[in-house]
């Protein structure tokens, strides 16, 4: 199943069922969130939910409808937690450590990668090695398909990264409930992060969209997709991409262990969107430009995602925290 969240008439909020060329509008629920605690609360799975709410009533499924994020947390965006998992793909860790040469042979970027092939697909039952993990902020970095992913004026770049994402509720007791998967731009600043590889936590401190898609139940061993940028209408750069377990040094439930381990992780009612790392990104082959346009799809998982990229204008103001 994959779900659409949108809002009618600009002020409504509306889940729908994809269905060809058509959102079938489900009833009683204004977010995916409601649509999974409602699930929990019932003892019951999402998909059953799904069925009985879904009505007779469509809209067409065009670019033209003002897209949310395809999750989130409809009342306290702040309780949403972005985050991800990097060198998680060969490609990424080459990148990183093209980035380092000459500090060392081997950079420390390389060496956690391959810590991720030596260790990071345990045995069921067993615990493997921790991956790198970052973090983006909270639901107000999230944007949705469409909308535009900003450049601060106090950064030195921004970049895309197309990945899949997990869509995560905690249920009452403190249990992790993953919800489906999205196409991602988890969206980076590269020349912040070439300067000093201990620049990599601020450089992730940036907006990101997911969607247009959630995936209930989506499959996750081999999933082939491309990314395109697009400027003036006109394709400049395209990436073929592999993701999934089976193209990853690291499980998808060694992942999600070290991301939910943390006891702050797992408090009852919060949401989370972690990124599960990129194989391919234009850094290093163009630079994006004000207008340019980011489009990721990956096969299985719907309509592509896209995001223009705008960068904001003037100079950053100085911020100061004012004593009380």
């Amino acid at each position: 199943m994959r779900l659409v969240q949108f809002l009618q008439d600009e002020l409504q909020r509306r889940v729908g069922l994809v269905d060809g060329d058509r959102l079938r509008l489900i009833d009683g629920f204004t977010s995916v969130y409601d649509l999974a605690f409602s699930a929990i609360d019932n003892n019951t799975g999402l998909n059953q939910v799904i069925e009985r709410s879904v009505s007779d009533e469509s809209v067409e499924y065009t670019d033209e409808l003002m897209f949310l994020p395809a999750f989130d947390h409809p009342g306290e965006r702040a309780r949403l937690l972005v985050s991800g998992t990097g060198l998680t793909h060969r490609k990424s860790a080459q990148t990183r450590n093209s980035m380092h040469t000459g500090v060392q042979t081997i950079t420390d970027s390389m060496r956690m990668y391959e810590w991720g092939v030596e260790g990071g697909r345990p045995a069921p039952g067993a615990i493997g090695t921790p991956p790198e993990w970052f973090y983006k902020g909270n639901g107000y970095v999230l944007r949705a398909h469409n909308e535009e992913l900003q450049i601060p004026a106090f950064a030195d770049d921004g970049g895309d990264e197309a990945e899949l994402a997990g869509c995560y509720v905690i249920d009452w007791s403190g249990t992790p409930r993953r919800i489906g998967l999205a196409v991602g731009n988890e969206f980076s600043d590269h020349v912040m992060e070439r300067k000093n590889y201990l620049y990599l936590a601020p450089s992730k401190l940036r907006q990101c969209a997911i969607g247009p898609e959630l995936v209930v139940g989506a499959e996750f061993e081999n999933v082939r997709g491309a990314a395109r940028i697009l400027r003036s209408g006109t394709a400049i750069w395209r990436k073929d991409l592999l993701t999934g377990e089976e193209n990853m040094c690291h499980s998808l439930g060694n992942m999600e262990h070290h991301h939910f381990k943390y006891s702050a992780h797992r408090q009852p009612g919060d949401a989370h969107v972690h990124f599960f790392g990129a194989g391919a990104f234009s850094f290093g082959e163009i630079s994006l430009e004000d207008g340019d346009v980011m489009e990721i799809a990956f096969e299985g998982f719907g309509r592509p995602l896209r995001n223009e990229v705008r960068r904001e204008r003037g100079e950053a103001p100085l911020i100061q925290a004012v004593p009380l």
